[in-house]
């Protein structure tokens, strides 16, 4: 490959990266406060849906992700009122909050199928975006892949420097002997999941917006449930979802490049690699059956009754 395709591949890989990297930094918070949401797929298509019509109608891309992020968290508040509030099982209202998502992006979007958008610009730093090779690499990329990067940097510093971070890490490991030293389970764990819907919104108004600036139905393709199986290839641990989100969005990328180099070898097989990637590295974490014990919050899942 000559230098232009190798510029060209590892930008690309930045921006497949980032959609996953936001939507796992926030299942990650969610999860290490004991809730696991499977919704993440649901509220990435919601999010992309809002994006893209408040930027289509209003012309303010900024307008449209903070909406994507509202709508996002109004799909996690829901999800929250059902598994905290009414105590329903998360595994359930997970794959039922994504179901629901499909549906209503789907409807929301019919009267935006096929209208086009220009995207977001590319940041430009003079000198640093003309270095060969790293200069559009590291500086010519969109604001939101700095973002991303940013989010999981004060993640990792709120859950390993900060009160709240500590609080928000004691809930997950052991809710019971939260409450009786006097932590707000039930607020704690409502917080980190509204923080994980925002973070999906944002994921999915980075699809519609930036990645492929169009309205297209389901286009999430799977990056949810990928975003899922990141965190648990992180080992629940922020800097990991980043070098996660990167692999597998070389993944993505390189499926891509290799089609259009005229590889033979079916496009259908191509398009499955991020998924195949996805399953094979569940299965080799999942061998270490210790790692995850270990690694894992405790009370990942299971439900908190403050009368007890």
């Amino acid at each position: 490959m000559d230098l232009g395709t190798t510029v060209a591949i590892a930008t690309a890989m930045a921006r497949a990266a980032t959609p996953l990297a936001l939507a796992a930094v926030g299942e990650l918070v969610s999860e290490k406060s004991g809730v696991l949401n499977l919704g993440v797929e649901g509220m990435m298509l919601v999010g992309a849906v809002s994006a893209f019509a408040v930027t289509a109608t209003t012309g303010n891309p900024v307008l449209g992700m903070a909406v994507a992020m509202a709508t996002g968290m109004l799909m996690a508040l829901l999800f929250g009122f059902l598994t905290l509030g009414l105590m329903a099982n998360q595994v359930a209202t997970g794959l039922a909050l994504t179901i629901f998502g499909v549906g209503l992006s789907a409807f929301l979007g019919k009267g935006f199928v096929g209208t086009p958008l220009p995207g977001l610009p590319k940041l430009d730093i003079p000198f640093l975006s003309d270095i060969p090779l790293i200069g559009p690499v590291f500086f010519g990329q969109d604001p939101l892949v700095y973002v991303s990067v940013a989010i999981i940097a004060a993640v990792s510093w709120f859950l390993n420097h900060t009160r709240g971070g500590l609080i928000l890490r004691a809930v997950g490991e052991n809710h019971d002997a939260a409450h009786a030293i006097g932590h707000g389970v039930i607020a704690t764990r409502y917080q980190a999941v509204l923080f994980g819907g925002a973070m999906s919104g944002l994921a999915g108004a980075y699809l519609s917006l930036v990645y492929t600036p169009m309205w297209i139905e389901n286009m999430s393709a799977g990056r949810g449930w990928i975003a899922l199986a990141l965190v648990v290839f992180a080992t629940w641990k922020p800097w990991r979802v980043l070098l996660g989100a990167y692999l597998f969005g070389g993944v993505t990328i390189a499926q891509l490049h290799v089609q259009g180099m005229g590889v033979n070898i079916p496009s259908q097989l191509m398009s499955m690699l991020p998924y195949l990637a996805t399953i094979l590295v569940l299965v080799l974490i999942s061998r270490d059956a210790t790692r995850i014990r270990l690694n894992a919050p405790a009370c990942l899942g299971k439900l908190f009754h403050p009368e007890r």
